[in-house]
């Protein structure tokens, strides 16, 4: 694929005042956000078949300080250019031409390159529990606001760092799935019991595994099994 840069001078970027003429096709060479992102903002790559949704999606991002460095209406794209500019968050459409969502958020996952935030019209749970099985960390459902990226890209991006942390401390890879399975479930207890976030519910497991010197799925065990979550 060629890593050529587009020329701007010859090729504006869409504006919502010419959303409407947008080609079907998007390009597959990096994009910097429009509004200008901060240094060290979160770079998320957006793959949506749907011209119009697309660059409303790529706007809501710019707006809200993120990076959006490349664009992609299929899923093939979204591999190829996910391998290229390596983003910290690929947002994909689970029904895409060529290679659907999931199949790509597959190839990504067993890359390890990234997590993928799921778009999708759908809330089956046979969709998630495919989606989860090809290593999706968090869902929009559309139609989607501003309001609904934030918490999302959150929740994947806290995911993301829980798997790393399990392929960290458990080689066998059916042995960290059951694990992650298990960590879940205690992650939801002890959300309940002591009111924490997802993400400082997982710390809590972590934590109390390096203080106890115990394996993450141990702790999440006994928490599981009525361990006094204090």
């Amino acid at each position: 694929m060629s890593t050529e840069s587009t020329d701007e001078s010859t090729t504006p970027k869409p504006t919502p005042a010419t959303a409407a003429a947008a080609a079907p096709q998007a390009a597959t060479t990096p994009q910097a956000g429009a509004t200008g992102p901060a240094p060290g903002a979160t770079r998320i790559l957006v793959a949506e078949d749907e011209a119009l949704i697309r660059l409303d999606l790529v706007e809501m991002l710019g707006e809200q300080g993120y990076d959006v460095v490349g664009q992609a209406s299929n899923g093939e794209q979204a591999v190829e250019l996910a391998k290229e500019v390596k983003p910290d968050l690929v947002i994909m459409d689970v029904k895409m031409p060529v290679l659907d969502g999931l199949s790509a958020a597959e190839q990504l996952h067993e890359a390890k390159l990234c997590p993928v935030i799921m778009l999708t019209a759908f809330s089956q749970t046979e969709l998630v529990e495919r989606a989860r099985d090809a290593g999706v960390m968090a869902y929009i459902v559309k139609p989607f606001t501003a309001d609904d990226l934030r918490p999302a890209i959150d929740i994947a991006t806290s995911r993301w760092q829980e798997l790393k942390a399990l392929e960290a401390e458990i080689a066998d890879l059916g042995e960290r799935l059951e694990t992650r399975k298990l960590v879940d479930r205690a992650k939801g207890v002890l959300m309940s019991q002591l009111k924490l976030s997802e993400s400082d519910a997982f710390r809590w497991i972590q934590k109390t595994a390096m203080d106890r010197r115990l394996g993450m799925k141990e702790v999440a065990e006994a928490v599981i099994n009525g361990f006094p979550a204090s």
